[in-house]
């Protein structure tokens, strides 16, 4: 059963390519985002165990699975159980404009209006991809990609893509 690890600069297409594996494939679904971050103003880092915690609970409990996000932290906790990796390596521009034209996503924000008042801070964000040396930046992506000993896959270019028998358009 596959069990894939999508990372990658926000904006990139991760839960878009996640989405389609899920629909596709039947495989359970983890975006970081929900257990990276403790419900507070304003937003701060949830303890590295109890994410942790709820890594392994996700990947107990599922044959298949897809696991997203951009915190190499978290996937590095993922990692020796996935026998897959994709690194969504789209240029800086493409991730703008990604996220600009991103429908509202409920499960990360209460309003549309709430989701656009971020919006400039999440541009500012994506800007400094490649300047950052955190768990979020380019350097830490393309280390944990080198790293990793299973099928590794790679996408530097917004198309519609066939990615293992799965159409993906990271603009939808």
């Amino acid at each position: 059963m596959r069990k894939v690890l999508i990372f990658g600069n926000s904006g990139s297409g991760k839960s878009t390519l996640a989405k389609k594996l899920v629909d596709q494939e039947g495989l359970a679904h983890l975006d970081l985002d929900s257990l990276a971050w403790l419900p507070e103003t304003p937003p701060q880092r949830a303890l590295l165990r109890e994410s942790r915690n709820k890594i392994n609970d996700f990947i107990n409990s599922s044959t298949g699975w897809v696991i997203e996000g951009c915190y190499v932290d978290l996937l590095e906790i993922a990692a020796p159980l996935a026998n897959e990796v994709i690194f969504m390596n789209l240029g800086v521009t493409q991730c703008v404009k990604n996220a600009i034209a991103r429908p509202w996503e409920p499960h990360k924000y209460e309003s549309k209006k709430a989701q656009d008042d971020n919006l400039k801070m999440l541009i500012d964000w994506i800007k400094q991809y490649t300047e950052r040396d955190d768990v979020f930046s380019f350097r830490s992506h393309s280390r944990f990609y080198e790293e990793f000993a299973g099928k590794k896959s790679m996408y530097t270019r917004n198309e519609s893509l066939t990615w293992q028998g799965v159409e993906f358009d990271p603009e939808e």
